[in-house]
C-alpha cells in the first residue's frame, strides 16, 4: 500500500494526518520513523509534480519561476527550523507566493515592505515555532537635496541607486518627497554602503542618511469610486469605462502590452475581471474592481475604484 501525501519540510502540505484512515496513519508513522523523521535529509519532500500543481494557477512563466524559488526556500526553512528571507519581490510574485504559502502546514510566511501600501516586499519564511515575530529585514534611507529647479522622477532616483553597482532586487519602494528628495527602502546590509557612496541624483547633490521606518512619509492613495453597468465582465468593457476611454483604444493598448491585471500583462481583450482585481494601464494609472452584482436584466453592476 502506498500513502500519497506530500510533506513540505516537516509539515504536511494541503492535507492533515488526522484525515487519513487509521491503517494509513499507522503506515505513515512507520514510514516516517524509517526515514528518520527528525528533520533529516531523508524526510519525505514535495515532489516536482506536487510543486507543479501548486504553481498551476500562476500565469507568467517568469513569475512562476520566482514563486517556485520561494516555495523551495520555505521547504528548506521548515526542514531546518530556521528563518530565511527573499530579496525584494515584485507585486505579482508576492501575491502568488503568499497565496500558496498560506495553504501549507508547518510553514509561516511574512511579507514586509516597510509601510502598509508597499508594493515591493520581502518574504520571510520559517516554521511557525521559529518565526514568531517580524524579522528586521527592512531599512529606510532619506535622500535630501534641493530639487526645486531640477525635479527628479522615480526613474532618476532608481537610476542613481543602481548606478552604485547594487542589484535591483536589493531595493524596495521609492517614496518621492517633491522638492525635498525621496525616501528609499533597502536591505539593511546596504545601508552603510549607500550612505557613503550615494551623493548625487542626476545633477543634484544629495545627502543620504538612515531613518527609522516609522519616519517614512507616505500618504494613503487618493481614490474616487463610481459604478458602471456592463453586459459582460470583459476587461475591455469594464476598464474602458473606468478610465473613460473608448473601448477600441483600450483594445489597442492591450495589443501593445500596456494593460495588466494584478500586475500581470494580458494579451486578450476577452480576459474577464472579478471583484478585488487591480487593473493598471500604462500612462493612465490604476483601477480596482470593487463589488460586482447582477442586475434584474442580467447585466453587471460593477463598482470601480480609480486611483488618483
Amino acid at each position: 500500500m502506498i500513502v500519497n501525501i506530500c510533506i513540505l519540510g516537516k509539515g504536511f502540505c494541503m492535507r492533515s494526518v488526522k484525515d487519513l484512515h487509521p491503517r494509513k496513519r499507522l503506515l505513515l508513522t512507520c514510514m516516517l520513523v524509517y526515514c528518520g523523521y527528525s528533520g533529516a535529509s531523508k524526510a519525505v519532500q514535495a515532489s516536482k509534480g506536487e510543486v507543479d500543481v501548486l504553481l498551476k494557477g500562476v500565469g507568467e512563466k517568469s513569475v512562476a519561476n520566482e514563486v517556485k524559488h520561494v516555495l523551495e526556500m520555505a521547504r528548506r526553512a521548515s526542514l531546518k527550523r530556521e528563518i530565511l528571507h527573499t530579496n525584494f519581490l515584485t507585486p505579482p510574485v508576492v501575491k502568488e507566493s503568499m497565496q500558496i504559502l498560506e495553504k501549507l502546514a508547518d510553514v509561516k510566511a511574512l511579507a514586509q515592505g516597510g509601510y502598509p501600501q508597499a508594493e515591493r516586499c520581502r518574504i520571510s519564511v520559517g516554521h511557525p515555532d521559529v518565526l514568531t515575530s517580524d524579522p528586521d529585514v527592512i531599512s529606510a534611507l532619506s535622500l535630501t537635496g534641493n530639487f526645486q529647479f531640477e525635479p527628479c522622477s522615480h526613474g532618476d532616483f532608481l537610476g542613481s541607486i543602481l548606478g552604485t553597482g547594487i542589484a535591483r532586487e536589493k531595493v524596495g519602494d521609492i517614496i518621492l518627497q517633491g522638492e525635498q528628495g525621496a525616501q528609499i527602502i533597502v536591505v539593511p546590509e546596504l545601508v552603510e554602503f549607500l550612505t557613503l557612496t550615494l551623493d548625487k541624483v542626476r545633477n543634484v547633490p544629495v545627502t543620504c542618511t538612515k531613518i527609522p521606518l516609522i519616519s517614512l512619509d507616505y500618504e494613503p492613495p487618493r481614490t474616487k469610486s463610481f459604478k458602471t453597468i456592463e453586459a459582460s465582465l470583459r476587461v475591455d468593457a469594464v476598464a474602458s469605462a473606468g478610465f473613460k476611454i473608448s473601448r477600441s483604444k483600450l483594445v489597442d493598448m492591450i495589443s501593445n502590452g500596456d494593460v495588466r491585471i494584478n500586475w500581470i500583462r494580458i494579451t486578450s481583450k476577452g480576459t474577464t475581471i472579478k471583484s478585488g482585481d487591480l487593473v493598471s494601464v500604462s500612462g493612465l494609472g490604476r483601477l480596482k474592481i470593487g463589488e460586482v452584482n447582477t442586475t434584474k436584466k442580467g447585466k453587471f453592476a460593477v463598482e470601480l475604484i480609480r486611483f488618483l
